[in-house]
């Protein structure tokens, strides 16, 4: 079974396990995510005893299920000796039963691609490589502070695709000083390298970043809303014609290739989150949870060599609550939401006039066996799409 329960909507989704390998090489200006450098080097065999213990208390509050994917993210990943990773995955595998088509994704960036690292991670059980490319032209590459150039970029793909069955990589789209035709140029020419995956984020300056402050200070500057629907537009259209639609707002994949793991959170299902900043979602006797381990790696490193876990905040999140992030994350998605599931969660349908209203201005649509999805002129305006349908 993949969670407890006699009825519980999750049960089907999957379960998964996401590892959280916070370090990398240099930080980017425009990434919030939980990412550090640490130039004097990191401590491997360490952090792994940690990754271990963590994974034991989270599999000790989850007896009886079955792992569907695992995901290595962070930070870098690739910046892990393949024994590390080899270690990482022995554990989970040491305390709950795994699938037999499970998918196991590694995040890599190009600087940090070598073959035989690759070659060692296939051996230690990754099956699927996500790559953080970003950007096919060195002038952008050089703004978005990464550390590779577009020709390492391909070089990485073409190892990646040489070792593993399944590649995905990332691009980020209405960068400064980028035009809709130059995008439509870039994606074309990504698309001749992308065997079955593509992730594809439209930049966004967040609070605290180095980004931000130049923002804020008129020295970047990104495309207006009206411009940015046209990246959006050409993405969907050119990536459609190229036989990768979106399956996901954000993400195309070939018919059969999307992201198991990530349509396990889109379709709001079960996950232990492990490692520094890792968020979790985990069904209990007692309801569902939200789990989030301490942020900074040293404090969650000290944290559960103290406590054998490194888990700060736990919460019991209300039925009320898990509609709306059922909501938020299931319309995302093409195949879009079950009606009845957020009923089930909320204590309520959701209004059938607010619905039918937004079939009639054509930003919802109505889908085989009751579901509603967002429709190709919802989907930019979804946030506002959410807030009227949970309202």
């Amino acid at each position: 079974m993949t969670s407890t329960g006699p009825d519980h909507p999750t049960r089907d989704a999957g379960f998964g396990i996401y590892l959280h390998w916070p370090f990398c090489a240099a930080k980017c200006p425009y990434c919030d995510f939980n990412s550090h450098v640490r130039h004097g080097g990191v401590d491997q065999p360490r952090y792994l005893d940690a990754f271990r213990a963590e994974i034991a208390h989270n599999a000790a509050r989850t007896p009886g299920r079955t792992v569907t994917s695992i995901f290595l993210g962070g930070g870098t990943p690739s910046l892990m000796d393949p024994a590390t990773v080899a270690g990482l995955l022995d554990a989970v595998a040491g305390h709950w039963a795994i699938a037999p088509d499970v998918e196991i994704t590694l995040e890599a960036n190009p600087s940090s691609v070598e073959a035989g690292r690759f070659r060692g991670y296939r051996a230690a059980g990754v099956n699927r490589v996500s790559l953080g490319v970003q950007a096919f032209d060195d002038a952008s590459l050089k703004k978005l502070g990464r550390l590779h150039n577009a020709e390492e970029a391909l070089a990485a793909i073409g190892i990646a695709q040489g070792v593993f069955d399944r590649t995905s990589f990332d691009l980020i789209y209405a960068r400064p000083d980028q035009t809709p035709d130059l995008w439509r140029a870039e994606l074309t020419q990504a698309l001749a390298w992308a065997a079955e995956h593509l992730s594809l984020y439209q930049l966004t300056i967040e609070p605290g970043t180095p980004f931000h402050g130049l923002a804020a200070a008129g020295k970047l500057v990104t495309p207006d809303d009206e411009t940015g629907r046209v990246f959006y537009d050409v993405t969907q259209e050119v990536c459609g014609r190229a036989g990768l639609p979106s399956y996901e707002i954000s993400n195309h994949a070939r018919p059969g290739a999307e992201s198991r793991h990530n349509l396990l959170y889109w379709r709001y299902g079960e996950y232990a989150g492990i490692g520094p900043g890792a968020h979790g979602r985990l069904v209990a006797p007692d309801g569902r949870l939200g789990t989030v381990t301490e942020r900074a790696p040293e404090a969650w490193l000290a944290r559960v060599e103290r406590d054998g876990h490194g888990i700060a905040e736990t919460e019991v999140i209300s039925g009320a609550d898990q509609a709306d992030e059922f909501l938020v994350m299931g319309l995302r998605l093409a195949e879009g939401i079950d009606p009845g599931r957020y009923a089930a969660l909320k204590g309520r349908p959701l209004n059938g006039n607010r619905i039918g209203m937004l079939v009639g201005d054509g930003l919802l649509h109505r889908l085989p066996g009751g579901r509603i999805a967002a429709t190709p002129r919802g989907a930019p305006v979804l946030n506002a799409l959410i807030a009227e349908l949970a309202a």
